[in-house]
């Protein structure tokens, strides 16, 4: 399953009044593992940066000047989440931005129920406790001691490690098919269990043995349970 952990950086909060995406950071995970591709962008967002803005995340007009706009980039980042899950954080806010950049591009939305929304997830698991990203790093132990400043890319590596503890753990199959590590010479390492001296009695009772064989009737030579 391919999930992609998101955050974007902007110039404020409405797209509406004008604002617009500055940053897109994107982190791919594959079976709830991180694979390594991601997908970054700093953005010109043909606008002046608010001071407000530039003292959460510290992207200033020199910066970005020179940066592409999202209608170059645009069609390259839907390619990159294509219709995988999206991970981030209060995300009606990302998705907000998002869609309007996209819509004036002229690009398809992004459906609402692609997203996953970790702060909902957050929220419901504590209910009642701080559920900004920093407050969950310092819950799940996660060092996010080089966020200073926002930053979309370092935002959504953190949010994959925040999210795989949200919904359970880092081992997604809690390493259930993990081989212990055996030291060479270890008595032990050739080990395997003896046969039962006296089998198990079965635990099928005859009139369920009997409704089984009835059942297996009326499916046919073709059926699975008379092969072999």
């Amino acid at each position: 399953m391919r999930e992609i952990v998101l955050d974007t950086e902007t110039t404020g909060f409405d797209p509406e009044s004008g604002d617009r995406i500055v940053e897109i950071g994107a982190v791919e995970l594959m079976g709830h593992m991180a694979t390594g591709e991601t997908f970054h962008q700093y953005i010109n967002p043909e606008r002046a940066m608010p001071d407000e803005a530039f003292q959460v995340h510290g992207l200033g007009d020199e910066f970005l000047r020179d940066k592409p706009k999202f209608a170059q980039i645009g069609q390259a980042f839907l390619d990159f989440i294509g219709e995988s899950k999206l991970i981030i954080h209060n995300a009606a806010f990302d998705i907000k931005f998002l869609n309007a950049e996209l819509k004036w591009m002229n690009l398809p939305q992004i459906p609402w129920e692609q997203a996953i929304d970790t702060l909902a997830i957050a929220r419901k698991r504590f209910p009642g406790s701080p559920a900004s990203l920093d407050a969950l790093c310092r819950r799940f132990g996660i060092d996010n001691t080089s966020r200073t400043l926002h930053g979309a890319l370092l935002d959504s590596e953190i949010l994959a490690e925040v999210y795989l503890e949200l919904i359970g753990g880092r081992q997604p199959d809690f390493a259930l098919s993990a081989k212990p590590e055996r030291k060479s010479g270890d008595a032990s390492s050739d080990w395997t269990a003896a046969p039962r001296p006296t089998p198990l009695p079965s635990r099928l009772t005859e009139k369920e043995a009997a409704a089984h064989a009835d059942f297996i009737s009326k499916l046919g030579d073709d059926a699975m349970w008379r092969r072999g």
